[in-house]
């Protein structure tokens, strides 16, 4: 069946830079798929906005939405380790059907995701952390004393950008000044012998974890930097190389899963599910998402259950969104929505007029 679909264009509060372009602005589409059911016709609203660079481009979305593949009817294939080629456009579809299934029985998305996915039940609010990007010492320090203040304890400190000694010392001083977990995300930036010393620097102040300290195929030295006394975390490798291949490879501690990179919240679920039977803690986060598909990644988030801050305050990226937002974040985490399917009716009418 193909699905009902609006295009949706979302300026950016500040530009984001990438690999090979910057964006200003998050373009997407929202995905209406209906349920019959004995009582009527339900509805189910999807969200698929692609991130060039982590999933398929504007026009390929579009195309696959267009004309869904009977594949996407069925979660196996991306489970066991097939990307799909066009992730964002199978998560907005996935979502729409999931939603719509999950309204016609009364349950919120993260039930039927946790019982799907064969974990106990969600929980019930999400622990979110607060993302502290490049700057000098003082900018960064500020930024992180602003996002405790506002009731964060979990805070991720972008580097690689600057030379390492510089980056410690940022690190070294965010840890002096605030009470609060600190994690790094270097984005693939360093070279091994950086990353080692790094990665024991980090553990003689207590970091939480390193994510993607090597470039994403560099699975041989993530595993070699692991027991050092800081976690090691994958981003980019789970895109660049699939999930079993970082578990044969013993690459990571922690995994972060992004639902619209992986195809679907379902896909998500499925991903964290073989990471916990390997030991290897989930961390869901989105690709700077709209409301729609930012409230299906908590519904992930508390399906699996887990103990770690997720990356889901990423709506104020976005200076204009879909709606009001379902998912806000106070004082550090995120109440997931109680109703049925993702956020109820709230976004039907962006798709049936």
């Amino acid at each position: 069946m193909s699905p009902n679909i609006r295009s949706f264009t979302l300026d950016l509060a500040r530009p984001l830079s990438t690999a090979d372009r910057t964006i200003d602005e998050r373009r997407g589409f929202l995905v209406g798929m209906e349920r019959s059911t004995d009582t009527g016709t339900v509805h189910g609203v999807g969200e698929a906005t692609p991130l060039p660079g982590w999933t398929e481009e504007y026009e390929d979305c579009e195309a696959a939405l267009r004309d869904p593949p009977q594949s996407w009817q069925h979660t196996d294939a991306v489970a066991d380790g097939g990307q799909p080629s066009t992730p964002a456009a199978r998560h907005g579809y996935r979502l729409a059907v999931l939603d719509a299934e999950a309204r016609s029985n009364g349950t919120p998305l993260a039930a039927l995701l946790a019982d799907r996915g064969g974990f106990p039940g969600p929980s019930e609010s999400v622990p979110v952390n607060a993302t502290v990007g490049d700057g000098s010492v003082d900018e960064t320090v500020a930024a992180a004393r602003t996002a405790v203040d506002a009731g964060f304890d979990c805070l991720k400190l972008k580097v690689g950008a600057r030379s390492l000694d510089t980056d410690l010392d940022r690190v070294a001083a965010v840890r002096d000044a605030v009470d609060a977990t600190v994690r790094i995300d270097a984005n693939g930036a360093w070279d091994c012998e950086t990353a080692t010393e790094a990665v024991d620097t980090f553990a003689s102040i207590g970091v939480e974890y390193v994510e993607q300290p090597l470039p994403a195929t560099e699975l041989s030295g993530l595993a070699a930097l692991r027991g050092r006394g800081v976690e090691v975390a994958v981003d980019e490798s789970v895109q660049a190389v699939g999930i079993q291949a970082v578990l044969d490879a013993g690459a990571a501690d922690v995994a972060v899963l992004k639902p619209m990179a992986l195809g679907g919240p379902d896909a998500a679920v499925a991903a964290a599910g073989r990471l916990a039977a390997a030991g290897v803690d989930p961390v869901v986060t989105t690709t700077i998402d709209g409301a729609v598909a930012r409230a299906g990644a908590v519904h992930v988030a508390a399906a699996i259950s887990g103990d770690r801050a997720c990356g889901l305050a990423t709506g104020g990226m976005l200076a204009s969104d879909l709606g009001t937002d379902p998912v806000p974040v106070v004082d550090g985490a995120i109440a997931v929505p109680d109703g049925p399917g993702n956020v109820g009716a709230a976004f039907d009418d962006r798709v049936w007029d």
